[in-house]
């Protein structure tokens, strides 16, 4: 797949394409089928498809101060993405001047002058332009004069239960309170973090247990915990993924005031500093607590291990996220 960014040429071999358009933050199950919608009509018209998306997210950009809990960053995102077979994925800067376009005007300077698209499909909720006058009433207008095809998909829901739409809210809810599977099936695999390791205090290493460091985003906010995670390198595709124990919170132990993404790796132990690694959140163990001594945490952290490793076998005998596209690709190695 490739990513296009503003100032990048557009190449001749995209231009006319069928491209969905939104923040997909998640690509969670409503955006897979807003995709798989975009992917049936290029298909039927013999073009190719993409997606038109946003970076930042808007709100941080109207809110810097109150960074959004991204659940898929922009390189996650495009993983994701590309995952589901999309030619190509266009991000454009969210900025002033991005955010105060009049509807027409965001729609011929990006996707007339820029893409010269044939077709748009959007979610029911999609808004843009300045003050998100643009509705997607105002999406099918503007086709109509300017001579491209819309779609617009309605809310994507479990079936027959039309009152909880998959949504990234909901999403970040279940994540903030341990409910690592009611995300999933939402999400459609299991939520995963990608970022790069990094040196770290090494008093995992100190008490037997030393951990891969990551940095997560400003506004990452899951559930303080021991998690059963997956653990694999960012960079090799289809590899089986190494198991581990997670951990997300501030060292309550150690009076620390700063926020950790670790991860001890069960089952494999080659130096990986500077590896950008995907770590995929299976299950909740365990909240975060503070331990009266070091020789009682190890004493837990020995405990903990054990757990995970019970429920990432059973995860290996029966993955309820497999059924679906991304979760597929995730058990496969293919994101």
């Amino acid at each position: 797949m490739r990513l296009l960014t503003n100032g990048d040429r557009i190449p001749d071999a995209l231009k006319g394409a069928v491209i969905a358009i939104g923040n997909f933050d998640g690509v969670h199950r409503g955006h897979q089928k807003l995709l798989e919608v975009t992917r049936d009509l290029a298909a039927a018209s013999n073009r190719p498809w993409g997606v038109v998306t946003f970076e930042p997210h808007p709100r941080t950009f109207f809110k810097p101060s109150e960074p959004v809990f991204r659940l898929t960053p922009g390189p996650l995102r495009a993983r994701l993405i590309a995952a589901l077979g999309a030619t190509f994925t266009a991000e454009l800067t969210f900025d002033r001047e991005l955010s105060e376009l009049e509807p027409r005007e965001f729609i011929d300077r990006h996707l007339i002058s820029g893409l010269a698209v044939s077709h748009v499909v959007s979610g029911y909720d999609f808004h843009f332009g300045r003050g998100r006058k643009g509705s997607p009433q105002t999406l099918v207008e503007l086709g109509r004069e300017l001579g491209f095809a819309v779609t617009i998909v309605d809310q994507v829901t479990d079936e027959g239960d039309i009152h909880s739409p998959f949504s990234s809210s909901s999403i970040r809810r279940a994540l903030r309170h341990g409910h690592v599977a009611d995300a999933a099936h939402e999400l459609g695999y299991f939520w995963t973090v990608m970022g790069e390791v990094v040196q770290g205090d090494k008093r995992g290493r100190a008490i037997g247990f030393p951990t891969l460091n990551i940095v997560l985003d400003p506004g990452a906010d899951p559930f303080r915990g021991i998690y059963a995670v997956t653990v694999r390198d960012a960079a090799a595709k289809a590899m089986k993924p190494w198991r581990g124990a997670g951990y997300f919170g501030d060292r309550p132990t150690f009076d620390s005031d700063r926020t950790f993404l670790e991860a001890y790796l069960i089952d494999h132990s080659a130096d990986l500093y500077g590896k950008t690694l995907l770590v995929e959140f299976i299950d909740l163990i365990r909240p975060d607590r503070r331990f009266h001594s070091v020789a009682e945490l190890t004493e837990q952290m020995h405990r903990d291990c054990t757990e995970a490793t019970k429920r990432l076998e059973a995860l290996s005998r029966n993955n309820p996220v497999a059924e679906f596209p991304l979760g597929l690709c995730q058990e496969e190695g293919r994101i």
